[in-house]
């Protein structure tokens, strides 16, 4: 008989899971900030190019026709239309799915935190962030910093100035890639992700003020020199992503134009055309209140409290023994 049956994360980890959990709900609790549970099935997929869902059918009986349905990769746009609703300050922590993401620290099935606060900007929410993280984690106050200036700080590359054949060979001398394409965002991608992010292992760090063209569900604003950035955050300890946030895009057709250019940008990848979430366009026609929302990855939060660089030690089940 082989262990396959065993959980691959020791017990104690798993009870200090359920302990952050714990946490992680009474810190709502005390903020007046209520639960939600939306689905997590959709008709819909994310518009996201970069993101791939994972593809389920469902059939009211066996012999009949199916339905394509899709795992969300994130409750977001499920939130936004409850926001729309009139549903205040709320969270979601539960599974989201995300297709061809193994690997130590990733699993494709995987635990999301996300939550909006109703009249927050994006600086607000990274205290908010901030106040939550210190105390799960018992770290000092975290640094924050520009996406420009990391960039000039770890690679000396100049984001507004630099053409994108120098992010090209800078990313070819540092980087094991073959690829050849003249998107700046993507060079840029590859370099945070590949380069900068495991660097950012000394201190707890939010990078702020992406690229505006990285806005994704952001809004977009002038930064101190009057460039327009992003409103938009990321967190990293320990060299890995924890959170992403933004100040919420409000504007349903900005929201419809940046859904289209997803597609768009599908098609010239050659990726699969899957269906937008409209409803999503609808609820923020109806009026989305202003707001800031976050998504902060849960397992990797427990991995950060258990000292651990790998995700199969803080789940039960990973994909291989699901």
């Amino acid at each position: 008989m082989n262990s396959h049956w065993q959980p691959t994360a020791p017990i104690a980890h798993l009870q200090k899971r359920a302990d952050i959990l714990a946490q992680i709900r009474r810190y709502f609790a005390n903020q007046q900030v209520w639960e939600v549970d939306a689905a997590v099935m959709s008709q819909a997929a994310v518009s996201d190019p970069f993101i791939d869902s994972l593809e389920v059918a469902y059939r009211p009986f066996p012999e009949a026709e199916a339905t394509q349905c899709y795992l969300q990769t994130s409750p977001e746009y499920a939130m936004k239309r409850l926001l729309a609703a009139g549903s205040g300050d709320i969270y979601q922590m539960g599974k989201v799915f995300r297709n061809g993401e193994v690997g130590r620290i990733h699993n494709p099935e995987f635990t999301m935190l996300e939550w909006y606060r109703l009249g927050m900007d994006d600086t607000q929410l990274m205290d908010d962030v901030e106040a939550l993280v210190t105390s799960i984690l018992g770290i000092p106050p975290i640094r924050r910093c520009t996406y420009t200036r990391i960039f000039a700080e770890k690679t000396g590359l100049d984001i507004h100035n630099d053409d994108n054949q120098t992010l090209a060979d800078y990313a070819r001398a540092h980087i094991d890639v073959d690829i050849a394409t003249d998107d700046r965002d993507g060079w840029l991608n590859l370099i945070m992700s590949h380069f900068i992010e495991p660097t950012l292992i000394d201190e707890p760090i939010f990078v702020t003020e992406y690229p505006a063209s990285q806005s994704a569900l952001a809004r977009v604003r002038p930064d101190a020199n009057g460039i327009p950035v992003a409103a938009r955050f990321e967190l990293f300890i320990g060299g890995m992503e924890l959170a992403n946030g933004y100040h919420e895009l409000t504007d349903p057709a900005e929201q419809q134009r940046r859904l289209a250019a997803d597609q768009a940008t599908r098609v010239s990848l050659n990726l699969p055309q899957r269906p937008l979430e409209t409803r999503l366009v609808d609820a923020l026609t109806q009026g989305l209140p202003d707001c800031a929302g976050v998504a902060l990855g849960v397992d990797r939060l427990v991995m950060l409290a258990q000292g651990t660089d790998r995700i199969d030690q803080v789940i039960p089940f990973p994909f291989e023994r699901a």
